[in-house]
């Protein structure tokens, strides 16, 4: 079996904040989800999570995995070969187990499987992964003797000649199960910081003369470690760029991609062209030959192919081919907005469907109705849903029509063709092809002007 043990128990204290590292986000995702996801190398492979003070929090959210408590004090051992220890019962002799630490959520799976086939093939009691650094200051160096591997030898612990090495330590290793076991047991806290050294397992491996390697990968960002909000920063900006390559090597055409933002979950077909700004969150899945402009925000919905979104926030919700959208619309949870509809300008949706060929040009309020096709939708109308107790819901049939700045007051069913007059507060049924006029008769006075200012003048007199 596989194994994957993730070292995730650490305070992170240079992140500055109340919540555990591992638990920050990385566009939109916990930093441990990542690695986790990494991990996930075979069908039949188990994640180990070594938590720390954040248990809690880790088993609300990867409560499927096996979650080990790392307690500290001054009764416990400090160390990462203290934390690996922990998982030790469920390790049989034959497992291939790999540790990563939960700090490095560039780590690709397919490099993992790599690692982790060379481990294997090369029938190695314990492989070490190793990267390249211009600046190699502060990791653990590779040390190798006719490129073989050797040693790793920490920074601390560095002559000016080991210095000099770039090839450094990932901190992600492999074992066979047996071997990490009895090296595990034969740890001791001899060391200038008293703890439980990992990499000790590796000198106690090859002391045992048993068979070490050393693999060099070369993208460096795949084991890019974070330690503060800074680098979380950092790993956000080639996350996003890693993912929005993918994309544009689908198909995808992207102005300034530096500038747009897209979920490692989305899905977006080919041709469809996005702006500077746009924002696409969660499982969004978006069609083909769509403009999405401007700083839009989509978020876990479905647009369907041919989709126009200017400005525009979407939500939970799915629109069809054909639509336009924006600027500055929003379309809250559960709308539904059916083929070539249009939603102009600062109109929102909520809990809706709008049939095809539906118009709402501007300024608008439409809420929990279901509207039919070719239904004009006036400026400053509103579906009034709720009476301060309960929503309601209203039906609005095919080609009515609703003049600007009228109130349905739910629950109301507009039949076929059915008229709304400008102005008007419905709270009754319209039936099919009437005319709905409800306000109140116009009366005008005449000379009032005049008056006026005679009352004005006598008022400045006294």
């Amino acid at each position: 079996m596989d194994i994957t043990i993730i070292l995730a128990a650490g305070e992170g204290t240079r992140m500055k904040s109340n919540k555990s590292k591992v638990l920050h986000k990385l566009l939109n995702h916990d930093i441990l989800e990542y690695v986790v996801d990494a991990a996930n190398i075979s069908d039949n492979a188990k994640t180990i999570v070594i938590a720390g003070e954040n248990e809690k929090q880790i088993k609300e959210k990867f409560g499927n995995l096996i979650i080990k408590r790392q307690h500290i004090g001054e009764q416990y051992p400090y160390g990462t070969g203290y934390a690996v220890s922990l998982a030790i019962e469920e390790i049989e002799d034959n497992d291939n187990v790999v540790v990563l630490n939960g700090d490095i959520p560039l780590l690709t799976r397919e490099s993992l499987l790599e690692f982790i086939k060379l481990h294997k093939d090369n029938n190695n009691s314990a492989s070490v992964l190793s990267t390249i650094l211009d600046d190699p200051t502060t990791y653990g160096r590779i040390v190798r003797e006719n490129n073989e591997f050797e040693k790793i030898v920490e920074e601390k612990d560095a002559n000016c000649d080991v210095k000099k090495i770039k090839e450094i330590n990932t901190g992600i290793y492999a074992f066979r199960g047996k071997d990490l076991k009895e090296a595990l047991s034969s740890l001791n806290t001899q060391n200038s910081q008293g703890e439980l050294y990992l990499t000790d397992c590796i000198e106690i491996i090859k002391n045992n003369l048993k068979k070490v390697g050393c693999y060099t990968f070369y993208d460096p960002n795949e084991f890019y470690g974070i330690n503060n909000k800074y680098e979380l920063s950092r790993a956000e900006i080639i996350m996003q760029e890693r993912i929005n390559k993918k994309f544009m090597i689908d198909g995808v055409i992207m102005h300034n991609p530096s500038m747009i933002r897209i979920d490692k979950d989305a899905k977006i077909g080919k041709d469809t062209e996005i702006y500077p700004g746009a924002c696409i969150l969660g499982k969004s899945i978006i069609g083909e030959n769509c403009i999405i402009k401007g700083s839009s925000r989509i978020d876990e919905s479905i647009i369907e192919d041919n989709v126009i979104i200017d400005n525009s926030v979407i939500e939970k919700s799915h629109v069809e081919s054909g639509v336009d959208i924006g600027p500055f619309s929003h379309l809250r949870p559960k709308a539904h907005l059916k083929e070539n509809v249009h939603i102009g300008n600062f109109v929102e949706v909520k809990n809706a469907i709008v049939g095809e060929n539906t118009k709402a040009g501007h300024l608008a309020y439409i809420g929990d109705a279901d509207l039919g096709k070719n239904i004009n939708v006036g400026c400053g109308v509103i579906f009034v849903n709720y009476d301060g107790k309960f929503k309601h819901r209203s039906t609005i049939e095919d080609g009515a029509f609703i003049g600007s700045n009228a109130n349905i007051v739910a629950p109301v069913h507009v039949e076929k063709e059915g008229y709304i007059a400008a102005g008007s507060t419905i709270t009754n049924d319209v039936g099919s092809g009437m005319l709905s006029i409800e306000r109140a008769s116009q009366k005008n006075i005449e000379g009032y002007v005049e008056k006026k200012k005679k009352r004005d003048k006598l008022k400045e007199e006294k």
